[in-house]
């Protein structure tokens, strides 16, 4: 029976850490999405991760960190740029991929001689791993190939009476993974898009950020299919008119789309990015709205939930 604990409370957090100190599985939330977290020392915990989410063994994993310093115990090289970035950004969503110390399981990495590292920017997750005494290796706490989840209900969903314990913070704030990126020959490259903006990176250290075009995979979310809706979904950019949005050009584009595949749009969940885009609620079955100002962090944060 998984144990739903509110992180609310101290004594609850330590008991989850308890759960994880005794190779045990554990959803917690950090400020993008929820983990699913494991003692990253033990094998044979982090074997449990791939088993419940049915991910595939050549995927790697987050190790996540309490403090900035531990990057150095499970790191082998550690340059400037890691260190002006670990410095602005961590606790944060940004995840470093290093060359890895043997400390570091290879189920961890999927066999790869390079480690991602992230320190979290959550008060409950820094203190399941501070209690806990160890990294805790946690992919997205959901079955692979599934959308993130961004509250503990959402984890309850598709992880009730498989893991050990859902340690409940509430909603995350960012609601989309981490950005990811390594480091050759004086590059930083970008492995994973994700809630810290490439611009943000390249002003601290001054330099273009890169896109790894080679197809082997060093980080999670580098796989062709990832976070996958389980209806159709149809993507649309907003139309442009001097470089701003036309938003009734755009909602005509909507219908104009929309009746070349379906033929009843009451049928349809129509998701929109703002209440700027208005649209006859009434000919679809729902309509949502993730922002009310076209606000981009407010949309990350409701996309996924």
């Amino acid at each position: 029976m998984t144990k739903w604990l509110s992180a609310y409370y101290d004594d609850n957090i330590v008991l989850a850490s308890n759960i994880i100190k005794a190779g045990g599985l554990v959803a917690f939330p950090t400020e993008t999405v929820y983990g699913l977290g494991a003692n990253a020392l033990d094998k044979v915990a982090v074997a449990k991760i791939f088993e419940v989410k049915g991910r595939p063994e050549f995927d790697p994993l987050i190790v996540h960190l309490s403090k900035k310093e531990d990057i150095f115990l499970y790191s082998k090289f550690v340059n400037d740029d890691v260190k002006k970035l670990i410095d602005v950004f961590w606790p944060g969503p940004l995840t470093v991929v290093l060359e890895k110390k043997d400390v570091i399981p290879s189920i961890v990495t999927a066999g790869l001689s390079t480690v991602a590292l992230r320190m979290p920017n959550n008060v409950v997750a820094l203190k399941l791993i501070e209690y806990s005494g160890v990294p805790i290796a946690a992919p997205s706490a959901n079955p692979f190939g599934y959308v993130s989840p961004t509250s503990a209900y959402q984890v309850a969903e598709t992880l009730n009476r498989k893991i050990d314990c859902i340690l409940d913070g509430g909603k995350c704030y960012f609601g989309l993974e981490s950005t990811v990126i390594t480091f050759k020959n004086g590059d930083v490259l970008l492995l994973r898009p994700g809630a810290l903006e490439i611009e943000k990176i390249e002003r601290v250290v001054n330099k273009s950020v890169k896109f790894h075009n080679d197809s082997e995979i060093l980080a999670p979310g580098q796989l062709q299919k990832h976070y996958s809706p389980r209806k159709e979904t149809v993507l649309m950019y907003p139309v442009l008119h001097d470089g701003n949005v036309d938003y009734m050009g755009t909602v005509k584009k909507v219908y104009e789309i929309l009746k070349t595949k379906f033929n009843n749009f009451e049928d349809l969940f129509l998701i929109l990015p703002s209440r700027e885009f208005e649209v006859n609620e009434n000919d679809f079955g729902v309509v949502d709205y993730l922002s009310d100002e076209f606000d981009f962090r407010v949309i990350a944060s409701y996309l996924f939930e």
